[in-house]
């Protein structure tokens, strides 16, 4: 199964956005003052990471197959 040029975009935005709010956290985490941020913060950014990595392996495989 081919990705079409309407499915690689959709994939490349949720990239970008997911991208984009990891951005914003690390910002954020940044200019935060002590103490470190907790645990829900590290998963939340864990997961964002997680989603990326997923988006791009799927983008990767489809480009090897066609």
């Amino acid at each position: 199964m081919e990705l079409d040029l309407d499915e690689s975009s959709l994939a490349i935005g949720r990239i970008e956005r997911a991208l984009s709010r990891i951005e914003k956290a690390l910002t954020e985490r940044a200019n935060r003052p002590a103490p470190a941020p907790g645990a829900n913060d590290q998963s939340a950014l864990k997961a964002e990471v997680t989603a990326v990595i997923g988006e791009l392996d799927r983008l990767i495989a489809e480009a090897n197959r066609g």
